[in-house]
């Protein structure tokens, strides 16, 4: 797919930072940055650790860390931490005691935020990943989808750039495969066609309990919400949202038939755009309620 074929408006609105993404009076911490995509994904990888990997890089990470990088909703306030941990320069790969610790929507976001910076058209997508070593479950799990002038949108997961985390499948974490990493929408089409069991889908076992049709539908929601722009923490929750599958009604599937439409395969800009700003059931409003798994359920006013 040539470059020409992403017209200029798609181009600008995935080229410039969103609300979440920005580093604001930050910026500065982005001078003298390699602008190639791959050094950036490794870069954003230095600075961030998942809080399940602890283990995997012999760190303990402290009690307060996981629960309060989780909050970390904007990227400036992510930077702030990440450079009061350790002002060096970030290219600077970090040891474990000074990254940030979040989970895959923190390293994606800055890594959509580096890739913008250097004028690299990028959006967050949500999904589920099948190679994380649980054979034939599909995790939750947030990577970043960039424009590539020869071959058009990819997906990239930027957690997979540090050579201590493991994965399965042969492939470059820079070219995801789409059928090891499966967007929203399309997890949502195949489980609504009976191509694929939705207790498969959810958060990693042994959380066995977040799994099915509801939680796909609340990955629908948040992956119309980052193709706006719009990038909510995970457990931010708001509209149209139902928290198991004995609740979900005909209306319901319906409109997230609609959704996973606009947002499977090659997006229609104009439409995914339009349904998110006209539908208040997927519009992110001021208000949402957040339901972290450390704070309870409170609500929170957006910026």
């Amino acid at each position: 797919m040539p470059s020409s074929r992403l017209a200029p408006e798609t181009a600008a609105f995935y080229a410039t930072q969103s609300t979440f993404s920005t580093p604001g009076d930050l910026t500065h911490l982005y001078d003298d940055l390699p602008t190639d995509p791959r050094e950036l994904a490794v870069i954003a990888r230095g600075l961030m650790l998942n809080r399940v990997e602890g283990e995997d890089f012999g760190y303990v990470i402290p009690e307060d860390r996981l629960h309060d990088d989780a909050e970390t909703r904007y990227l400036d306030d992510i930077l702030r931490v990440i450079t009061a941990r350790n002002p060096a320069p970030l290219t600077r790969r970090r040891d474990p005691a000074d990254r940030f610790v979040g989970i895959c929507r923190d390293t994606s976001l800055l890594y959509c935020s580096l890739l913008r910076h250097a004028g690299v058209p990028a959006r967050l997508r949500c999904g589920f990943a099948d190679y994380f070593g649980t054979d034939g479950f599909h995790a939750d799990h947030v990577v970043t989808e960039y424009w590539d002038d020869a071959r058009g949108w990819l997906l990239a997961d930027a957690e997979l750039a540090d050579p201590q985390v493991t994965h399965e499948g042969d492939f470059d974490f820079m070219d995801v495969p789409r059928d090891r990493y499966l967007v929203a929408g399309a997890a949502w089409q195949a489980v609504r066609a009976g191509e694929a069991d939705p207790k498969t889908f959810g958060l990693q076992p042994p959380s066995g309990t977040l799994v099915g049709e509801w939680f796909v539908a609340g990955n629908v929601r948040l992956d119309l919400a980052a193709l706006n722009k719009t990038e909510t923490l995970l457990w931010d929750v708001w509209g149209a949202d139902v928290d198991n599958d004995d609740a979900i009604t005909d209306d319901f599937r319906a409109l997230y038939d609609e959704a996973a439409r606009l947002t499977t395969g090659d997006v229609p800009f104009a439409a995914a755009r339009d349904l998110f700003l006209r539908h208040e059931g997927l519009r992110t409003p001021k208000m949402i309620l957040s339901v972290g798994a450390f704070t309870g359920p409170r609500e929170v006013v957006l910026r």
